[in-house]
């Protein structure tokens, strides 16, 4: 009887998987890829998922990859508007640190491997969840072979389509927003250095974040979505808004996405519960899926912990877990209707010029960087 099956080893599952490891629960992870994503579309690690990095015994080995972004320069339609300065929030992360996610995964991936050999399956495809009074029973077929697990929690890891919360018949409310972007990855051109840098344009937000080995991330806010993007879409439109050229030659990686929003009913039910995407979905502008699937994951091990009466500490997890995710949600709607494309620029602008340069900027530095979810 194991104390928890994981199912999805992505950035959360992982995490999660060290910090049961970590106190001493037993557990498997079931991911049905046979190798990691080599995919970056994720990248900041805001100050409140560093201070779990630490405790995990990780956040070293992050820092030395990562660039530490301490600055967000904003700029209007016509006129720099301020900066958000990160050097306002609680020591010692004053800063969001940018680093690839496949990176930050292969992190996670080695240090569960040191602490618990053989937790991670891979090949792994669950086919039934099912659940009594006492315990929860997962089959799954690993390598083409049909196994049995039982344990005391079945935790949904396993993003937006979750197995585990269809299992758990919970509603998953929401749908698509309006907005598209284009993003990408280049040779960093700018002397912008370890800087953010937001631009309010007329045709909508300009975003671009720093890297590691001098490449700079451009996220494009576009009329529509791209079915077949090219490197030149994304640095056409950065030269025509901004007059900035980025060598296309040098693009590393080209998504064109949408935006949506989902949020289950309840995190938790029974002995099955959900942490990361298969809870929520927010709007990637603003960077705070991923960390908010992580700070999940610690609040769920902490409610593993509990043995007795583990239903309750569940929905407890439940409760709580809900609620900061409508509080992303919410953070996060209000970056995307920021950057849009609107005839009140000029109004916009002379807003947001003015928090920038009164006390309200520490408010604004807090909530960029996550504190209170």
């Amino acid at each position: 009887m194991l104390d928890a099956v994981i199912v999805g080893g992505g950035p959360v599952g992982l995490f999660l998987g060290c910090r049961l490891a970590q106190l001493g629960l037993g557990f498997v992870i079931l991911e049905k890829h046979a190798q990691p994503l080599q995919h970056s579309r994720s990248i900041g690690i805001h100050p409140p998922s560093l201070e779990r990095f630490e405790e995990l015994g990780l956040v070293d080995d992050l820092l030395v990859r990562g660039v530490k972004v301490g600055k967000g320069l904003a700029f209007g339609s016509t006129r720099p508007l301020g900066e958000l300065d990160f050097s306002l929030c609680p020591e010692p992360y004053t800063f969001v640190l940018t680093l690839p996610q496949y990176v930050t995964e292969s992190i996670l991936e080695r240090h569960l491997c040191t602490l618990c050999p053989g937790a991670l399956w891979r090949r792994s495809e669950v086919q039934e969840v099912e659940t009594n009074a006492d315990y929860a029973e997962v089959t799954c077929k690993v390598d083409g072979e049909t196994k049995r697990l039982k344990a005391l929690t079945v935790i949904g890891c396993d993003g937006k389509n979750s197995v585990v919360r269809e299992a758990a018949k919970i509603p998953f409310h929401g749908g698509r927003y309006p907005d598209t972007y284009l993003m990408g990855d280049f040779a960093d051109s700018t002397s912008l250095g370890s800087h953010a840098a937001l631009y309010l344009t007329p045709e909508g937000i300009i975003e671009s974040f720093p890297l590691p080995n001098k490449v700079r991330r451009w996220v494009v806010k576009m009329p529509h979505l791209l079915e077949k993007p090219t490197p030149k879409d994304v640095t056409d439109a950065v030269y025509k808004r901004l007059g900035t050229q980025v060598p296309t030659g040098t693009n590393t990686m080209l998504s064109a996405f949408g935006v949506e929003r989902y949020l289950a009913k309840r995190f938790s039910s029974g002995r099955l519960a959900l942490a990361g995407d298969a809870a929520h979905v927010v709007s990637p502008i603003g960077g705070q899926g991923m960390n908010l699937g992580w700070l999940d994951a610690w609040a769920l091990a902490d409610a593993l912990e509990v043995k007795q009466g583990l239903e309750t500490s569940l929905e407890r997890y439940s409760r709580t877990r809900r609620r900061a995710a409508k509080a992303a949600i919410l953070r996060a709607e209000f970056n995307t209707v920021m950057g849009r494309g609107t005839p009140l620029a000029p109004m916009r602008d002379f807003g947001l010029r003015g928090v920038l340069q009164t006390p309200l900027k520490r408010v604004f530095a807090h909530m960029f960087t996550m504190r209170g979810l």
